[in-house]
């Protein structure tokens, strides 16, 4: 390492933000880069620790000592490279990733983990302002033509492999743009479209081709991709939310959170005139339940729309403020975190259960909570406190309470695929029960991270090389 006793030296810093008041009135991205020289010094606090722990964190096996040591010696450009042989799109993951490498980082067994998801993001936007980063186009073409279905992250690595390999790839998007996920479900505070929409410019000036608005198994059958391309791979991701199936479900203002975050995307991206008045939270008294990252959003978006008060409703507990002694390092640490969203104001709720929503006239107006008490939260056991019930008076509720399952209706059916226990699409290997399927990301392991889809993409792509080249007659 340059400085092998920088994590001596340096103490970890804060990201640089805009102030919560400033930035909830707008929906751009508010984060301050710091200078260069602070960057390295903060690079050169990752340790030469022998075994990097941060690579099984990283499921993309990023280099991250080696990135680290070249931004603290100044040296950008090999950084960049190093970062690129394992990440197809740091300028994604340096955003919105969760870092679980910094969760593993050697530092954090008595001290503030490397800063690793922000040097990363500082990176991948220097590569591009000195115009380190191209468009990949290979350098022969094999002929072998790949259908990618959907665009999010896992479907975007998926292509970008392939087509490094010489495949012709066209990707189908059933939205009016590409990016899935990192398009219409992550709000722009977090993850500005035009950062999606340069990256897709350059897939396709490396001859990626893109079709959006189409839905496949409607506009086009499973059995014209069969006879159009020559290996599919399956990126659909896990989009079946997880309802809450109880009293009151079908007033108004009850709405899964993706509907509502897509919503407010395609209105900021031009695609609806305005929001409709029940996605606009101006005036309203709101309510998140779930507590993860879809339901931080839920709640920086609903203040950034004019909010009177927003409360999130968690069915755990509240989580310590550092690692119990069952939760060691280097596993994820399950303590209490608070989001950007959350310091936008929220009042946090936790083990509460939702009992019903109760409404007027066909309209919400207010959820019935009441405390519980858990009894295994492995096993799901829990009890309720008598005495404890509650009605939180609202406008809105948001279901942030995760994803089931991918749909199948359409194009799984249609190739008639097997599924798993739990109804995710079957695939040993990335190879699904037709022997020129794959499925990969979201719609293969359930639902995940943005990092973990981008890992599956890059491997469905492996596992489709290998399907070409045992296709090619040997010579």
């Amino acid at each position: 390492m340059g400085d092998i006793k920088g994590f001596l030296k340096h103490d970890r810093i804060a990201k640089g933000n805009e102030a919560p008041e400033q930035r909830k009135k707008h929906f751009e991205e508010f984060s301050i880069p710091w200078n260069k020289a602070k960057y390295e010094d903060q690079a050169s606090r990752c340790m030469d620790c022998g075994i990097p722990f941060c690579h099984e964190g990283c499921p993309l096996g990023n280099k991250i000592p080696d990135f680290n040591d070249a931004v603290h010696r100044g040296n950008w450009q090999e950084a960049w490279e190093l970062l690129k042989t394992t990440n197809n799109f740091p300028e994604f993951t340096g955003r919105i990733c969760p870092a679980p490498c910094e969760a593993s980082c050697v530092l954090g067994l008595n001290n503030e983990a490397v800063n690793i998801e922000h040097i990363e993001k500082e990176i991948s936007e220097t590569a591009f302002k000195e115009g380190w980063e191209k468009p990949i186009v290979p350098t022969t073409e094999t002929g072998f033509k790949v259908a990618v279905i959907g665009s999010g992250p896992a479907g975007l690595a998926a292509a970008e492999e392939s087509r490094k390999r010489g495949h012709s790839v066209t990707v189908f998007e059933r939205d009016n743009a590409p990016g899935g996920l990192l398009r219409y479900g992550i709000p722009d505070f977090k993850l500005d479209k035009s950062t999606v929409a340069r990256r897709v410019s350059l897939m396709e000036a490396a001859g990626i081709e893109f079709k959006t608005g189409v839905e496949i198994g409607e506009d086009i059958t499973a059995e014209v991709l069969e006879t159009t391309f020559d290996a599919i791979i399956l990126c659909t991701g896990s989009t079946v939310p997880r309802n809450l199936t109880i009293e009151g479900r079908d007033l108004k203002g009850v709405h899964f959170a993706m509907d509502y975050l897509k919503h407010q995307n395609q209105v900021i991206a031009g695609e609806i005139d305005s929001l409709n008045s029940e996605m606009d939270m101006a005036g309203k008294r709101v309510v998140v339940i779930g507590g993860g990252d879809t339901g931080a959003d839920c709640v920086g978006t609903s203040n950034r729309q004019g909010a009177v008060n927003v409360s999130q409703i968690e069915l755990l507990e509240k989580p310590p403020l550092a690692r119990a002694t069952s939760n060691p390092w280097p596993e994820w640490p399950m303590v209490l975190t608070t989001s950007t969203s959350h310091e936008e104001g929220v009042d946090r709720n936790w083990a509460l259960l939702t009992k019903r929503f109760i409404g007027l006239d066909g309209r919400l107006t207010g959820v019935e909570t009441v405390k519980i008490q858990w009894i295994d939260q492995a096993r799901f056991e829990y009890q309720e406190v008598s005495g404890t019930e509650e009605v939180k008076p609202c406008d809105a509720v948001f279901l942030a309470i995760g994803f089931a399952k991918p749909e199948t209706k359409g194009i799984v059916e249609q190739f008639d695929l097997a599924l798993d226990q739990k109804s995710n699409i079957k695939a040993s290997g990335y190879k699904t029960s037709k022997p020129n399927v794959f499925a990969a990301g979201d719609c293969r392991r359930g639902q995940s991270l943005v990092v973990w889809a981008i890992a599956e993409g890059r491997k469905a792509a492996v596992a489709v090389n290998q399907y070409y080249q045992a296709l090619v007659p040997k010579t």
